[in-house]
């Protein structure tokens, strides 16, 4: 079975209102936000290496650097071939940092996308404007209720009801 799936059949087995399920994810999002730190440091340097390396050089487990390139895959410049991740794959992690920090918004990662790090990376206002356009795009915007003896909005000129109604 691929890396990948293991990681999603193991992660989201746990239940997030338990107990264990609350410490596993927990735990998960402090690596996360470590190698965040880590790699927000040198934005523009791809994060190289076969998995175990990764696994090895943030002193984690090979699941936790899968959940993490599950997580961050679509914030990258290149895809990564997650179906196929092996220990031995070697990939490539080169982070498009406005789609990343648009993500980070969006799935609500606080802790990820209030890292100092950012400071660095995007102005203030930049930070500002994607977080906005974020927001923004989640909002749901109702078209008015066409009531049944308005005129027909397909332009025929009878009453809704005796139309499209």
């Amino acid at each position: 079975m691929a890396l990948l799936q293991e990681w999603r059949d193991f992660a989201y087995s746990h239940d997030d209102n338990s107990k264990e399920g609350q410490q596993f994810w927990l735990g998960y999002f402090s690596i996360e936000k470590g190698i965040y730190q880590e790699i927000l440091k040198t934005p523009d340097q791809p994060l190289e290496g076969t998995v175990k390396e990764l696994a090895e050089r943030f002193d984690t487990e090979i699941s936790m650097i899968v959940g993490f390139l599950d997580g961050i895959s679509e914030s990258l410049k290149e895809a990564i071939p997650l179906d196929t991740l092996e220990e031995d794959t070697f990939v490539s992690v080169k982070i498009d940092v406005e789609k990343l920090y648009y993500n980070m918004v969006g799935a609500r990662a606080e802790w990820l996308y209030e890292l100092p790090e950012w400071d660095n990376i995007l102005s203030e206002e930049k930070r500002k404007e994607l977080y906005r356009e974020q927001k923004s795009s989640t909002t749901v915007v109702k078209p008015p209720k066409i009531g049944r003896n308005d005129p027909c909005p397909c332009g025929s000129g009878k009453k809704y009801k005796k139309c499209c109604g």
